[in-house]
Order: structure tokens, then sequence, then C-alpha cells
């Protein structure tokens, strides 16, 4: 007797993989990428980033993970979107990401005192 098949959970996709996709796309526009630079480094295709930027195809935890590496983000800034809009102002957090990547992709020591110089005169710290 055959054992009956499980059924396969349904695996399509939820708001929350929506909202993720787009806060990829969001992250690699504010970066300037275009979807193949962005997908070689992640040594994937740009069809296949595009699947995960729509929604159509739901990012992986190692791919997910990947994706914060490469922006200098927390895992938690791609599901931003998916909680509660008042929970803090938005534009400044997109301000602070944006900040943070630039930094990240930073190599130069000597640029990177220069740009906390001008950081602090300008917060007046």
């Amino acid at each position: 007797m055959k054992k009956p098949k499980k059924k396969r959970a349904d695996r399509s996709a939820t708001e929350t993989d929506f909202v993720v996709g787009a806060n990829v796309r969001r992250l690699r526009a504010e970066a300037e990428l275009t979807l193949a630079e962005l997908a070689a480094a992640l040594s994937i295709s740009h069809q296949q980033l595009q699947k995960y930027e729509t929604g159509a195809n739901r990012i992986s935890a190692g791919m997910l993970y990947e994706l914060a590496r490469f922006f200098a983000q927390p895992v938690d800034a791609f599901f931003e979107g998916s909680e509660d809009p008042e929970a803090e102002d938005a534009d400044l957090i997109r301000a602070r990401r944006k900040c943070h990547a630039i930094i990240e992709r930073t190599s130069s020591r000597e640029t990177l005192e220069l740009m906390a110089k001008v950081i602090r005169s300008m917060s007046g710290d």
C-alpha cells in the first residue's frame, strides 16, 4: 500500500515577500546599481534578482544574509514597511542607512577620517 503524498505547503509569495523584494530594489537604486551589477556581485542571474525584487521568488535566508552584507545593512532593514509605520521616522532610517552604505563601501582610511570630520562638524559635536 502506497503512503499518501504529503500536501505541499502553499509557497506562494506573501505580503512580506513583496516588501522584502521592494526594499532590495530600493537599496539597489540608492546604490545606483543595475540589476546586472548587483546580480554579478551576488553570483546570481539578473533574472533571478528581478524575481526577488518583484516578489515572484522568495529570498532564502542565505541570500538575505548576502544582501545584508553587500549593502552593509542589518537583515531587518529588508523588512522595513512590513511593521508599524509609526515606529520610527522612515525617512530618517533611510537616510542613516544610505550614509552607512556609503561608509561601508569606502576602503580608504584617510577618506573615512575626512568623512568623520565632516559628519562631526555638521552634527555640532
